[in-house]
């Protein structure tokens, strides 16, 4: 199983950002996935959830209306638009496996290996 995500990067606040994370290994489709957010001193935080045909989304209250979640199931890609961007949205965010409804952040072991999100003026 392997989760590569790309995309991150340094950017202004009410700047945008999309995220991408490739999966290999295991039956993408099949799988509801999600974005977690490791923010620096703080716990992990599920931002995100999509289920496998897309046709249902999660977002935590702290990105509703500014975060977007889709998948391409044919290209095995997880994808989070983010738009207006806020200095707390700093973090490591991963792409995960979700077995998961909700806002309960799946364990570590189904996290790839994380992309850095910086918003700094």
């Amino acid at each position: 199983v392997q989760l590569v995500e790309s995309g991150g990067g340094m950017v202004q606040p009410g700047g945008s950002l999309r995220l991408s994370c490739v999966a290999s290994g295991f039956s993408f489709s099949g799988y509801d996935m999600c974005w977690v957010r490791q923010a620096p001193g703080k716990g992990p935080e599920k931002v995100s959830g999509i289920n496998t045909g897309g046709g249902s989304t999660y977002y935590a209250d702290s990105v509703k209306g500014r975060f977007t979640i889709s998948r391409d199931n044919a290209k095995n890609t997880l994808y989070l638009q983010m738009n207006s961007l806020k200095p707390e949205d700093t973090g490591l965010y991963y792409c995960a496996r979700d077995p998961y409804r909700g806002k309960r952040v799946p364990p570590s072991g189904y996290w790839g290996q994380g992309t850095q999100v910086t918003v700094s003026s």
